[in-house]
C-alpha cells in the first residue's frame, strides 16, 4: 500500500506547516462540509466525525490518494464548545470564560485510502490549564497576537504559552491542529515510514 500520494483535506496553514515537518510530499485541498454538531453528540465523536467527513469529501476526486482529514473541538468543563472566534470581542469572551479553567482540546484524525476505502481514525486529547487572567492581560494578548482563526482564541506555539499554568497530553502538535505522532503511526501501519522515505 505504500507510495500513494498524500492529500491534506484542509485549508489550515497551521496543519499545512505541521505536515511539512514529516518531510513527505503532499498536496492540499479545502473541504466544504457542515461542521455543526449533532444533538447530544460528544466532543470526542464530533472531532472524529468531522475528520472523517473531510477525508471522504475528496475520495472520488482523488481516487489514488491517501487523504488526511483532521478537525479540532475545544470544550469547557461544562461541555460548552469553543469555536474559532473570528474577531476580538468573541476571542475576549472565550478567554474570559477559559480563565482559571481546564480546557480539553480533542483533535480528530482520519487517514483514508481513497482507492480501497480503508480508513484509520483516532481522537487525540490535550488539556490546557489556564492561569487566572485579568481583563488587561486578555486585551494585551489579543492585541499582540490576534488569534482569531484559532479554536480557543490562542496560539500555543506563540505568545499564547504565557496564558497557561500547564499543558497535558501526548502530542503538543495536536493542540495546533494535527497529531503528528498518531499520523506517523497510521502511515507506518500502512507501510509508509517517514524516516525511511527516499
Amino acid at each position: 500500500m505504500s507510495g500513494k500520494p498524500l492529500l491534506l483535506a484542509s485549508s489550515s496553514r497551521y496543519r499545512h506547516d505541521l505536515l511539512k515537518r514529516l518531510g513527505l510530499p503532499f498536496s492540499s485541498a479545502s473541504p466544504d462540509i457542515d461542521e455543526s454538531p449533532f444533538a447530544g453528540e460528544t466532543p470526542h465523536n464530533l472531532a472524529i466525525r468531522l475528520a472523517e467527513l473531510k477525508a471522504r469529501a475528496f475520495a472520488s476526486e482523488y481516487p489514488g490518494h491517501w487523504i488526511i482529514g483532521s478537525d479540532q473541538v475545544a470544550a469547557l468543563p461544562d461541555g460548552t464548545l469553543l469555536s474559532k472566534p473570528g474577531n476580538y470581542s468573541n476571542a475576549f469572551a472565550q478567554l474570559a470564560q477559559s480563565s482559571g479553567q481546564n480546557i480539553n482540546f480533542l483533535t480528530g484524525l482520519a487517514l483514508l485510502d481513497a482507492s480501497s476505502g480503508n480508513l484509520q481514525t483516532c481522537c487525540e486529547e490535550f488539556s490546557v490549564h489556564f492561569r487566572n487572567l485579568s481583563a488587561e492581560e486578555i486585551n494585551a494578548y489579543l492585541r499582540k497576537e490576534e488569534p482569531y482563526d484559532c479554536a480557543g482564541s490562542f496560539k500555543m506555539e506563540g505568545l499564547g504559552i504565557t496564558l497557561f499554568t500547564a499543558l497535558q497530553g501526548r502530542d503538543p502538535n495536536s493542540l495546533i491542529g494535527l497529531p503528528l505522532i498518531a499520523l506517523t503511526n497510521m502511515l507506518t501501519a500502512w507501510g509508509r515510514n517517514p524516516l525511511l522515505e527516499p
